[in-house]
Parts: structure tokens; sequence; C-alpha cells
């Protein structure tokens, strides 16, 4: 029998529910109040809304109304700007190219490394070449550190032919990354196909020439820039003709990104070379589809997730609205677009944390939309990346595609509000700059006049304060230091072995019937413009080296070009100098720089500020010694003498601070007054008092922990 209570129950439980009736939503409006109720006077902007490097303000919450005005909201993939891809089914049909690079000075070694990655999930082949190679100088020839360098060693055709030995280029795209001009590198590269019997039509991929990316890195260019887009057009109007599927010009944003400009700049920038390249080609009369199917951009991803989605969904929308503008077809306003996972972020210490920042980095650039990806090793900062580690970073890209099915979804940032507004806003500003470097001259004039580079500088600087205050966090470096972790074993590598090595390869090949001199062949190389690369391919297959092409056809070439360079860097740096010195220490005198904590009172007094400042203290490699709490100052310095630590920092309330402050620093300076003493707060009404009783820093949230790391450990000696 159900009684009274239960029959109302159970007539209640079988009433129809109306969500939308019963629980109606609460309006912006509403929920905005209801938030300012409770941050208790502090303004809403300040708590609740993030400005970013690209001066774009973070709402806490998007809402249909944000995007009611955005034009691309209802676009379909594969149509009109192509913000949501370039093709109508995604990467269903084709996935991303698993595109990586792999860093070896001699052709055997990327040869076998890359046979060995290709076997296991790699799907196109990025072919690194040093500077000596880049500038078309050969290895006898040049300067130590040119050779080998993040790339191979390449002087002849068979170099070439070892670097791709058993490998058919019919099966995988090639991608080429020649410096500031490809025209060597192409001839090198017809030579081997013709003579592998591989028809040139049938090879896709690129060899990417990018003299104002290269002027950005290495400050100059040894030709003039009219040499250099001459050439340039040469080039793409052959390839066009005879390797359709190759793409010969590559803008990449890498410099400015790992120069920490913001997704902003870096957008603008590389939108504007590509309109300073494209008027280029214009002029020496190739046609605007030809020249737009012949470029590919390349970008850095960094670790704001959404950001960068944004980012690249901007590109596409930005990219179609320009080479709409030059009337080029449907076809040629469809961005080809490469990625790279930052350099910028990657830690040396702690390296293993870099797998994490990589995979973010991944997933945001395949959702995105890129059309091929490099993900870092983990040791990439500091050594070149072994099986291990090269492993480790293709199969961030394999998961990401058949294990979490992210090729399955096509535009994963469809419908956010959030992400939809705000690729709208980055194209939006991305397209302002773009407009006043185009009024400026252009993106050449722009950095001959310093103007992009002292923008780069201004963003770079705001990241770099606040990765010293901890504002922006690195996990592993300045914030969460392991001071147990075992350094990996690194594997330096002798330039001046590499270079030995390679000269005398070259003395070899040069005294050997291979090599024959053609001086007729090679002189026609600057008397024959229009049959220049035909000749060149002959010359390559009768032994020419690159140097040798290069002189030939650099006899007038107009005078070099100068800027100033933009500071590829790791933000983590600064702090790594730090921990190297303290290791340095430690191997020097057996022991890290100690740390005393003085704990006053109970642990709810003291226990925030010790467990903060243990933290901010192994940021900089000090060994804390961190004990109980301390009822009197007598027994605080005494423990604290008896440490021998160079440095205490007192821990407590700010209302006790008044009675233990003065007489702890006095009684610890009068016995050793070369201790510093450090206080947990910021007491800012008391700040000058506590200072002339002895206290030399303050810690606090929103310090300047870099700062104040570097200088303790210059007053205790451990860095001079």
């Amino acid at each position: 029998m159900l009684d009274k209570t239960q029959k109302k129950r159970e007539i209640k439980l079988e009433k129809e529910i109306n969500l939308l009736k019963d629980f109606p939503p609460p309006t912006y409006i509403e929920w905005k109040e209801s938030a300012e109720k409770n941050l208790k006077g502090i303004p809403f902007e300040k708590k609740l809304v993030t400005k970013t490097y690209e001066e774009i303000e973070l709402q806490p919450i998007y809402t249909q109304k944000d995007i009611k005005n955005i034009t691309f909201v209802n676009e379909m993939p594969g149509y009109n700007y192509y913000v949501r891809g370039t093709e109508p089914e995604g990467y269903l049909n084709k996935s991303w190219e698993i595109c990586q690079e792999i860093p070896y000075s001699f052709a055997e070694e990327f040869n076998k490394a890359l046979k060995y990655d290709l076997e296991r999930g790699q799907t196109s082949i990025s072919l690194l070449l040093d500077k000596a190679t880049q500038l078309g100088i050969d290895a006898d020839n040049t300067k130590v550190e040119e050779v080998g360098h993040q790339g191979i060693s390449m002087s002849n055709l068979e170099d070439f032919s070892r670097a791709l030995l058993d490998i058919d280029l019919r099966n995988y795209p090639i991608h080429i990354n020649a410096g500031f001009s490809s025209i060597q590198i192409l001839m090198v590269l017809a030579a081997f196909l013709k003579k592998q019997n591989i028809d040139f039509d049938k090879i896709e991929g690129s060899i990417d020439a990018d003299p104002i990316g290269f002027m950005l890195v290495d400050g100059s260019l040894p030709v003039s820039l009219k040499f250099v887009y001459d050439k340039i057009a040469l080039v793409l109007k052959w390839a066009r003709y005879n390797m359709p599927k190759l793409r010969t010009i590559g803008i990449s944003g890498l410099p400015f990104h790992n120069s920490g400009a913001s997704a902003v700049q870096e957008l603008a920038y590389v939108l504007a070379t590509s309109v300073e390249y494209i008027n280029q080609m214009l002029d020496r009369d190739l046609n605007i589809d030809d020249i737009a199917q012949s470029i590919r951009l390349t970008f850095g991803i960094g670790p704001f997730y959404f950001m960068e989605v944004a980012k690249l969904r901007a590109v596409r929308i930005l990219w179609a609205k320009i080479i709409e503008t030059y009337k080029g077809n449907k076809e040629s306003q469809k961005a080809k677009i490469h990625a790279r996972t930052s350099f910028l972020n990657q830690t040396k210490y702690d390296p293993y944390v870099n797998i994490l920042r990589t995979t973010t980095e991944a997933f945001s650039a395949v959702a995105g939309g890129v059309d091929s990806l490099h993900t870092n090793s983990f040791d990439e900062c500091f050594e070149q990346p072994g099986e291990f580690s090269r492993r480790i970073a293709r199969n961030t890209q394999i998961i990401l595609n058949e294990e979490t099915r992210l090729g399955k979804i096509i535009d994963p940032g469809a419908g956010s509000y959030y992400v939809e507004k705000l690729t709208d806003e980055v194209a939006k500003k991305a397209w302002d700059l773009f407009r006043k470097i185009e009024k400026k001259g252009g993106v050449f004039k722009a950095l001959k006049q310093g103007y992009l580079q002292e923008q780069v500088e201004k963003v770079d600087e705001r990241r770099r304060k606040d990765i010293a205050k901890r504002k922006a966090v690195i996990i592993g470096t300045n914030m969460y230091s392991n001071l147990k972790e075992k350094k990996l074993d690194l594997k330096q590598l002798d330039y001046r072995e590499i270079q030995k090595r390679r000269r005398q390869y070259l003395k070899e090949y040069k005294g050997s019937g291979i090599h024959k001199k053609h001086i007729e062949e090679l002189n026609n190389l600057c008397l024959d413009s229009e049959n220049i690369i035909d000749i060149g391919i002959e010359t390559v297959l009768k032994g020419a080296t690159i140097g040798e092409i290069t002189r030939a056809i650099t006899k007038v070439s107009g005078d070099s070009v100068f800027i100033k360079t933009l500071k590829t860097h790791r933000v983590s740096e600064g702090f790594e100098e730090i921990r190297d010195s303290v290791e340095a220490y430690k191997e020097k005198k057996g022991c890290r720089p100690k740390l005393f904590l003085a704990n006053m009172g109970s642990l709810p007094q003291y226990g925030a500020r010790a467990d903060f400042s243990k933290g901010f203290f192994e940021i900089g490699g000090f060994d804390v010694i961190y004990p109980k709490g301390f009822n009197t100052s007598e027994a605080v310095v005494n423990a604290a003498l008896k440490s021998e630590a160079e440095v205490v920092v007192i821990c407590s309330t700010d209302e006790t601070y008044p009675e233990l402050v003065p007489p702890i620093t006095k009684a610890i300076k009068d016995k050793k007054s070369d201790i510093i003493v450090v206080l947990a707060g910021n007491p800012k009404d008391q700040i000058e008092e506590y200072r002339k009783s002895g206290v030399d820093e303050f810690i606090y949230l929103g310090a300047d922990v870099h700062l104040i790391l570097l200088s303790i450990l210059r007053k205790i000696g451990v860095i001079k």
C-alpha cells in the first residue's frame, strides 16, 4: 500500500517536464549581472576579459549574437573563402601529409633515417639543406659553421642520389628548403629524375625559394633582389610547364613566429610577402594563376590552441580575398599551408614536456586544416634527433589521425561561437596590419626601415615580461622545476670534422674521372638565360657541382642586400641560463646554493607562502630547506645560521611581520652580514621600513622571478 506522500510524489514524477518552460535560460545580461555581483567590486573587464598579444579581447562567454554579422558563418567546406577547408570532404579523401624534417648532415645518414621513417608512417619527404648548399657554395669553399648544420651538406648529383637512394619519388611528395633561390636545386632534382627515368610531371611537392625569409634569418643576400626574382620567375615558368605539381615559391612565417611575433603579425607579414612576390612575378609576365598555384605558405604553431586554429582558418579567407583581387581563379584561391610546431616554446630542462607541447600544437594545426605538418622532436632544441625522438614526433600525428580520428571531422571549429568570432577578429586585424604594411611601400621597404622588426620586438618584450613574472607559464622552467631530473646524454656534433669529411670527399670527387670540367656549358648558364635550366640539368648530369653552377650563373648578379635580422630564440632561454650557471656551480662546489625557509607560527600562517617560496627558488636551482614552523625569533635565527644557507626567506602573515621581521633580520645580519634575507609577501606600506631593517628582496605573485633570481645568484657569487 502506498501512503499519501508517496502517491503525491508518483503524481509529480508522472507529470510532463518542459525544460524550456520550467528552466528558462538566463539572458547574457542576467548572467553578467550575477558575475559582477560575485566579483564583489572588481571590474568585469579587468577580471574576466583577457587581452591577447594580438590585441584581441577574449570574452568569458560567447553567444549567437557574436556571430550574427560574420559573413562566412554559413559557408560550406570547399567553397568561397575556404574558412572550413579547401576541399568539400576535408581530410576524408586525403589526409594531411606527415612531413617530418630529418636535420642530418650527411646524405647517407639522412637516407637511412628517411627510409626507416617512411616505413613507419611518414607520408612525405622534407629535405633540409645546410646553409652552404642554400648559398650555392660547395663544402670545401665555405665556413665551418655553414657545413652540415641543420641540414644535408650537398654539392652534386651524387650527394642527392645517396640521400634518396631506393626511394621512389613518384610515391611521396618531396619538399626542399632551397633558401633564397631554388634554381640550382631544381637542376639537381631534374637531373636525378632524368637519370632515374621518372617523368617530371609525376613529381609532387615543393622547392621553397624565399629570399625575404632567408634575409630575416641571415641578414643579407649575396646577390641583388632583382637577380633573385629573375631566377624565381625562370624557375616558376619552367616548373609550371615541366613539373606542374611542384611549387617553387615558399613563404615562411617561421622567422616571425620564432622571434615572438603574435599570430596576427605572422599572418599579416606572410600575406604582405605573398603580395610582394606576386607583384614581382606579374612584372615578369607570369599570370596570377601560375603564380598563386606555385606558392606554399608555412606557419609556426604556438601553444594558444584556439588562436592557432583561428589563424589557420583566417589564412585561407585572406589568401582567397587577395587572389580574387588579382582575378585569380577558384583553384588559385586555395591556400597551400604547411605548418611546424613551435620552436619558440621548446625547453632544454624537463624536455619530455616538449612532447605535450607539440601534441597540443599539432592538434590545433590539424583542427585548423593544414595540408602538411612537421611535429618537433622533444630534443630538437639541444641536439640532433635520434630514432626514439623522431618516432615520438611522427607518432603524434599518426595517433591524431588514426586513433583520435581527427581527420574524420570536417572543420572541428565550425559552429563554435568562440572559434568563429575569433577567426573573424584575427582575419580583420591581420588585414588591417597588412594594409598598413602596403601603405609603407610593401614588406621589403617596411623591413628595410626596421618597422616590422620593431613591431615584433614589442610583442616579444611583452611575452618575455609575462614569462619572467610567471603570468605566462612554462612548465618545468618558470614553474614546477624538477631538480631531480636526470639530464640526457647529449651528442654534440663536431662541425669541423663534418667539413673535413666533406672536403676530403670533394677533393676525391673533383680529382676523379666522374667529375669533368664543362667550361663551355657552365659559361652558357650565364649567357643563355632562356634555356639556363635545361643547360644546367645537363651540366649536373656531367658532374658539375652546385658551387660551380652558382659561380657560373652569378657572374652578373648585382649588389648584395642587407636588412636587420629577427632574433630567433626560445622563451625559456633566460631561465635556462640561470639553471646552467647553478649546475656549473654544483659541479665545482659539490652542492647547489642553499635556501632556508624561516617559517614562523602555525602551518596556516606560513604554509602558503612557504610553498610559494619553495617553488619560486627551485626554478633557480636552489636546494630548499623546509622546516616546521618556529615560535621564537631566536630559534629560527639559530636554525637558519646552522643550515649554512646563503639565502633566508621569512614566511608568515602580513599581520605578524611587523613584530617578526626586524628582530629576525637584524639577528641574522649581525652574525653573518652576507646572508640574503628575503620576505615572502608584498606589504607595500611597510616595504621601506623592512628594507631599512635589512630585508634584501620581496617575492610575491607578479614579481619578476627572473630578475630576482639573477640578482640573488649574483650577490652570492653563483653567477659572475
